[in-house]
């Protein structure tokens, strides 16, 4: 299985799927960013993009690599990763499919204020990230149209990332320490 959390950036992926992966039994991160970085370092350089995302080789690279660890390993991967493109999720999530890979898919959303404000006091990537800020739009947009209609939506408002990562494990049917069904 896999479960999938996406939501715009800064709104507390990497942090709740480290703490996702502690409550599932079994459970790897996998952050499908990494494959967006390898190819980003292939020299000369792939195209020039904004986003390794619209590199045609990243989104069936990102299945297959999923579906590589999982035979390898079995369990679950908890993948923390934005896509927020349609048509980009669609490949994925067939690719997937084609492979009977069960994919739970979970947005993190939080209200415009308090995306503000945690992408204000980052202190890992620093206040007011301009990248972060600039996917602000495009998320919203997502939402609206399709994302939180594809997804199990977590509303992170007003919750810890303790408290987010717990509704997702329970979501999925684990309670701490306990193996995935």
């Amino acid at each position: 299985m896999i479960v999938w959390l996406n939501g715009t950036h800064g709104v507390g992926k990497t942090t709740t799927s480290a703490l996702v992966q502690q409550l599932i039994l079994d459970a790897r991160v996998l952050d499908a960013e990494k494959v967006g970085e390898t190819l980003m370092d292939i020299t000369p350089g792939l195209p020039g993009t904004d986003n390794f995302q619209h590199w045609p080789p990243w989104r069936p690279l990102v299945v297959e690599t999923a579906r590589r660890v999982l035979d390898y390993t079995g369990g679950t991967l908890v993948m923390p990763m934005t896509v927020l493109f349609e048509p980009y999720w669609r490949e994925i999530s067939a690719g997937l499919a084609r492979h009977a890979i069960e994919v739970r898919h979970f947005v993190l959303h939080a209200d415009p204020d308090t995306l503000r404000r945690r992408i204000a006091g980052d202190t890992v990537t620093g206040p007011d990230s301009p990248f972060r800020l600039r996917h602000l739009e495009p998320y919203a947009q997502a939402a609206r149209t399709w994302l939180h209609a594809e997804a199990e939506v977590v509303d992170t408002t007003h919750l810890t990332p303790g408290q987010a990562a717990r509704h997702i494990a329970e979501a999925v049917g684990v309670r701490a320490g306990e193996p995935l069904l």
